[in-house]
């Protein structure tokens, strides 16, 4: 809860969303889409759970990578005019693919806090007319798809189990174990 409270302070730390300007908004997505991808790396190194960081290190790859090829192979224009590289939007894709890294690694405790602030980032290249609608589902696909397919969860990988046990005498408490 500490950490979706942060997380929403940190969004709105600057007055409500559609009161802010749109060079505003673009700059908070310029540094919010990595937030997602930083956590799940901290906390992969907090853990001390290298493979999960491996996994995490690679499924971003392969976003950014499936993102910029078709950037350069789909003569898009974005809806400011500015270049013809609008699809998929990286930005939403490497927002995804470190919210949904944190999510199937480590679970929803991790996963909705970063899944709001990849929300935020789609919402906000929408906004800054960036990219439209499609530009940003594909790239949050994109990313999803990566992570969801090279990322293990944790609890699974170490076979973690969690159970609570009654002893005849009236006693109770919760067995845990782990495989390392």
């Amino acid at each position: 809860m500490k950490r979706l409270f942060l997380l929403f302070s940190l969004i709105f730390a600057c007055g409500s969303i559609a009161a802010q300007s749109r060079s505003a908004v673009e700059t908070s997505t310029d540094v919010l889409m990595f937030l997602p991808s930083g956590v799940g790396g901290v906390v992969s190194l907090a853990k001390g759970d290298y493979k999960g960081l491996l996994q995490h290190i690679e499924a971003g790859a392969a976003t950014v990578a499936t993102t910029y090829l078709l950037k350069y192979t789909i003569d898009k224009r974005r809806p400011d005019g500015s270049d013809n590289h609008s699809f998929p939007s990286n930005h939403t894709g490497v927002a995804f693919v470190g919210a949904s890294f944190l999510q199937q690694r480590y679970g929803w405790k991790w996963g909705a806090p970063a899944y709001a602030v990849a929300a935020y980032v789609g919402w906000g290249r929408i906004y800054c007319k960036q990219h439209d609608f499609w530009d940003v589902l594909a790239g949050a696909a994109i990313g999803t798809t990566s992570a969801l397919l090279l990322t293990t969860p944790y609890a699974r990988e170490h076979n973690i189990s969690l159970a609570p046990f009654a002893l005849p005498d009236g006693g109770c408490g919760v067995h845990f174990s782990m495989n390392l």
